[in-house]
């Protein structure tokens, strides 16, 4: 292209922290109790699309030392994303744990759904984000926080994410008090508009919804309930 100087940047890495006594790697066989990691591979994949180097820690149980070795192992990375343990309930400890190791929370909790318990902050020159264990919630958080973290990382105009219009295939009950993130999936309409479905089961443990939608329908708090061929905004998924 006979360009002599480009402007580039590095490739920000991404250590991803897998937490819980109830997970075990892909290949391992889970006891009753117990499921198959895939948190971190789902969002490795969103985040190398958006030109992130993901970095796979081992996974961190219920307990100081295993969460401090996580931690260790993630030393180097510019983010540090722990998945699952965010809560307050007795076996989550990341926020207790990362907090005596330096963490200056900014924030906790979001009035949104799915993925209310989310912490972001800082340790020292790392970016850390705390995100919910439910497999929806995760990849849905990782759309709406992490992806414009490494937008700014990589020097892209960074910001939320751009909101498209939709009308809606079919009539939608009244929202609750929290941002609502849907899957939905959308079509071209024959008028050049784009239609909107928003799958009827919005269980934050159900991944196959989430696989066969390309959109997350964003209705506000207390939205109203809307019918068929009303407004709806949405956030293209790939």
């Amino acid at each position: 292209m006979n360009v002599p100087r480009l402007t580039v940047r590095r490739r920000p890495v991404v250590a991803l922290i897998p937490t819980g006594d109830e997970l075990v790697a892909p290949g391992q066989t889970p006891g009753p109790d117990q499921i198959v990691s895939s948190n971190d591979i789902g969002l490795a994949a969103l985040l190398a699309a958006a030109g992130a180097q993901p970095l796979f820690c081992p996974i961190a149980r219920d307990n100081r030392a295993s969460l401090l070795a996580a931690l260790e192992a993630a030393r180097g990375a510019d983010f540090v994303v722990t998945l699952g343990g965010a809560s307050l309930g007795d076996h989550d400890l990341v926020a207790e744990v990362f907090g005596d190791a330096g963490l200056a929370l900014d924030f906790y909790q979001v009035a949104m759904r799915p993925g209310k318990p989310l912490m972001a902050g800082r340790l020292a020159h790392q970016v850390m984000l705390g995100l919910p264990g439910n497999p929806v919630s995760t990849m849905v958080c990782g759309e709406v926080f992490l992806r414009p973290a490494i937008d700014a990382a990589l020097g892209l105009p960074a910001g939320p994410r751009a909101l498209r219009p939709a009308f809606l295939d079919h009539d939608l009950p009244a929202n609750g008090p929290r941002e609502h993130y849907m899957r939905a999936t959308v079509s071209p309409a024959a008028d050049g508009l784009m239609r909107c479905a928003v799958a009827e089961n919005q269980d934050s443990s159900l991944l196959a919804t989430l696989a066969r939608a390309n959109a997350l329908a964003v209705r506000p708090p207390h939205a109203a309930a809307a019918k068929a061929g009303g407004a709806v905004s949405y956030i293209p998924l790939g």
